[in-house]
C-alpha cells in the first residue's frame, strides 16, 4: 500500500499555543510550568493523577474525559485513545478538508502536548515482577507523542520539563517556531524508539530467547563529550535502560570531565577487576589503551597495586586503575606516586579521599558495586550498513572445567595462577598471551597478528621489568604460568612460553594440531590444561 501523496503545505514559522494536553508520570516541575502556560492564556487539558495535582494547585483544568465524552476505563489503560485526542493532534490546520472534518466531529485543536512516559525502565531496574512491568508499559503516551510529532508543522511535542521550558520561552515571544517544533519531534521519535527498545529487550529476556527478526537499541544522553577518540571526532555517551555498575553509574568525586578514551578504558579496567571476588582477595588492574599493563590479587589493596605496577611500570604512567575493594590511605599514597588519569573503585575511606584531593587532575570514580562478570548482556559495534551484535563474554572457567592433557599434572599453585591468567586473557586484545605468577601478571602480550609475537612481547616486557628493578633480577616469567586466549595453531607459540621459563600453560585447545602441541609440552616437561572456551577480544 502506497502512502498518500503529500499535500501542498502552508506552514507558519510561529504557532501560538491555545490548548495543551498534559499527562505526566514524573510530576517534577508540573505545577510551576502549568501555571506559566495558564498565565499565557493556554487552555489546559489533562488526565487522571496529573489533572488532580493541577486542580489541587488551583489551576483550571479540563479532564480528557470531558474532551472526549468518554470515561477513563480498564484501570486507565484506555483514556486518550480517542479520535478527539488524536484528531486534535493530527489534523493539518492549513487544509480545508481537515478543518471541515474537525468541525463536523467536534474535534478541537491541541497545540502542545507534554507527556513523559510510564516509568517502564525504572520499574525493570527496581526488579519488579512480570505483571508490574507489563502495567508500566505506556500505550496512550507513545501514541500521542508520535501523533504530535508527525504533525510538528503545527504541534509542539514535549517529553520532559526542559522541552516545555524551551517552548515557553518562544511562546513569550509570540509562538513556538517551526525549527523548535521539528527539533522536539526528532527528539520525541528517539525517545519512543528507546522506550520500545527497552521493552523489547526485557521481553526477550523473560522468554529466555534471543531477539528475533527486528531489534531495537536506544539510550538517554548522559553526557556530550568534548571529542571522540581524536579531536576531530564528535562524541557523546548514552545510558542504556538497565544500568550496570561501572563508569556510567559511578559518582565522580573529583577531577575534570571524562573523555571518550577515559570512559572506554575505565570500562575495560572495571570489567576486568570485577572478575575477582572481593570477598576472596583484593584485586587491581592497570589499563592503558583498553589493554592491561598489570593485574594482581593480594591480601590488601596496596599489595595488589604494587604487584600490578611491577608488571610494567613504564606503561602504567597515565593509565587507568581499577580496584575491586574500597580504597584506603596507603593505597591512595602509592597510586599518587605516578601520574594516573582515572581511579575507579567501589568506595574509598576518608584517608584515601584526602590523599587524592591533593591530585586535582586525577579523576576519582566511586561506584555502587561491581558488575557481575557472569551476567547476560549484549555488546554492539557499528559496521558498514548495520550493527554487529553479540552476547557479552560472560564465560567463566573454574578448576573443575580444566582438562589436563599432558603427562605432568599442574600443581595447586599453577592451577590458581592459570585461572587468574585466563581471566586476564579474557580482557586483553587478541592475540593475547599472559604470563602470571603468584596471583600477578608478569608479562603481557596483546593485540598482535601472530600469537608467537604476543608471546615474545610478553617475555620481553618481563625482561624489561627485571632490568628496571636493577641488579641481576631474573625475569618473573621464570617459574610462571602462561595463558593464551585461543589455541596454539602450532607448537612454536608454546615453545616461546617454555623458553620464557613458564612451567604450565592454559589454553582453550581445539586446534587440528593439538596432538603436536601436547607432544611439545610433554617434551618440555610443561603441564598443560585445556579450557574448551575461547576468549577472543577485538
Amino acid at each position: 500500500m502506497s502512502p498518500p501523496k503529500a499535500a501542498p503545505k502552508s506552514v507558519p514559522d510561529r504557532i501560538a499555543v491555545k490548548r495543551a494536553l498534559i499527562s505526566v508520570s514524573d510530576k517534577t516541575g508540573l505545577v510551576e510550568r502549568a501555571k506559566k502556560l495558564a498565565a499565557l492564556g493556554v487552555d489546559l487539558v489533562s488526565t487522571g493523577g496529573t489533572s488532580r495535582v493541577l486542580k489541587d494547585a488551583g489551576l483550571k483544568v479540563r479532564d480528557v474525559a470531558d474532551l472526549t465524552g468518554f470515561p477513563e476505563m480498564m484501570d486507565g489503560r484506555v483514556k486518550t485513545l480517542h479520535p478527539k485526542v488524536h484528531g486534535g493532534l493530527l489534523f493539518r490546520r492549513d487544509l480545508a478538508e481537515h478543518r471541515d472534518a474537525a468541525a463536523a466531529h467536534g474535534i478541537e485543536p491541541i497545540d502542545l502536548v507534554w507527556i513523559n512516559l510510564y516509568p517502564f525502565e525504572a520499574t525493570v531496574q527496581a526488579g519488579a515482577g512480570f505483571d508490574d512491568c507489563i502495567e508500566n508499559i505506556d500505550i496512550g503516551g507513545p501514541a500521542m507523542l508520535r501523533a504530535a510529532s508527525k504533525n510538528a508543522d503545527f504541534v509542539s511535542v514535549c517529553t520532559d520539563g526542559g522541552d516545555v521550558d524551551a517552548a515557553l520561552a518562544e511562546m513569550e515571544q509570540g509562538g513556538v517556531t517551526l525549527n523548535l517544533r521539528r527539533r522536539l519531534a526528532a527528539k520525541t521519535y528517539a525517545r519512543t524508539a528507546a522506550y520500545d527498545a527497552a521493552i523489547s529487550e526485557w521481553y526477550w529476556r523473560q522468554l529466555d530467547e534471543e531477539a528475533g527478526q527486528w531489534r531495537g537499541f536506544g539510550g538517554r544522553l548522559q553526557q556530550t563529550l568534548r571529542y571522540g577518540e581524536n579531536p576531530h571526532q564528535k562524541a557523546a555517551v548514552y545510558a542504556g535502560p538497565e544500568p550496570r555498575a561501572g563508569v556510567l553509574t559511578a559518582k565522580q568525586m573529583q577531577g575534570k570531565e571524562l573523555s571518550y578514551n577515559n570512559i572506554n578504558d575505565t570500562d575495560a579496567a572495571y570489567e576486568l577487576v570485577a572478575e575477582f571476588d572481593p570477598k576472596v582477595s583484593a584485586a587491581v588492574a592497570i589499563i592503558k589503551h583498553a589493554n592491561p599493563c598489570g593485574v594482581a590479587t593480594a591480601k590488601t589493596v596496596v599489595e595488589a597495586y604494587r604487584a600490578a605496577l611491577a608488571c610494567d611500570s613504564v606503561s602504567a604512567f597515565g593509565g587507568i586503575i581499577a580496584v575491586n575493594q574500597p580504597l584506603d590511605g596507603p593505597t591512595a599514597e602509592a597510586i599518587s606516586d605516578i601520574f594516573t588519569e582515572v581511579v575507579i573503585a567501589p568506595g574509598a575511606d576518608d584517608a584515601a579521599l584526602a590523599v587524592f584531593a591533593k591530585k586535582k587532575n586525577l579523576r576519582l570514580l566511586l561506584t555502587n558495586g561491581l558488575p557481575d562478570p557472569g551476567a547476560r548482556g549484549v555488546t554492539v559495534k557499528t559496521v558498514a550498513g548495520g550493527l554487529l551484535v553479540q552476547d557479552r563474554d560472560s564465560g567463566c572457567i573454574a578448576a573443575a572445567d580444566l582438562k589436563v592433557v599432558t603427562k605432568r599434572k599442574p600443581s595447586p599453585q599453577e592451577i590458581a595462577d592459570m585461572l587468574f591468567a585466563f581471566k586476564v586473557c579474557k580482557h586483553t586484545k587478541s592475540n593475547a598471551i599472559i604470563y602470571a605468577k603468584n596471583g600477578a601478571t608478569v608479562g603481557i602480550g596483546a593485540g598482535q597478528m601472530s600469537r608467537v609475537d604476543s608471546a615474545r612481547i610478553a617475555r620481553r616486557k618481563a625482561e624489561d621489568a627485571a632490568a628496571a628493578a636493577g641488579g641481576k633480577a631474573e625475569p618473573q616469567t621464570i617459574g610462571s604460568v602462561c595463558a593464551s586466549d585461543a589455541f596454539f595453531p602450532f607448537a612454536d607459540g608454546l615453545l616461546q612460553a617454555a623458553q620464557a621459563g613458564a612451567t604450565a600453560v592454559i589454553q582453550p585447545g581445539g586446534s587440528v594440531r593439538d596432538d603436536e602441541v601436547i607432544k611439545a609440552a610433554d617434551e618440555a616437561d610443561l603441564a598443560m590444561v585445556f579450557t574448551g572456551m575461547r576468549h577472543f577480544r577485538h
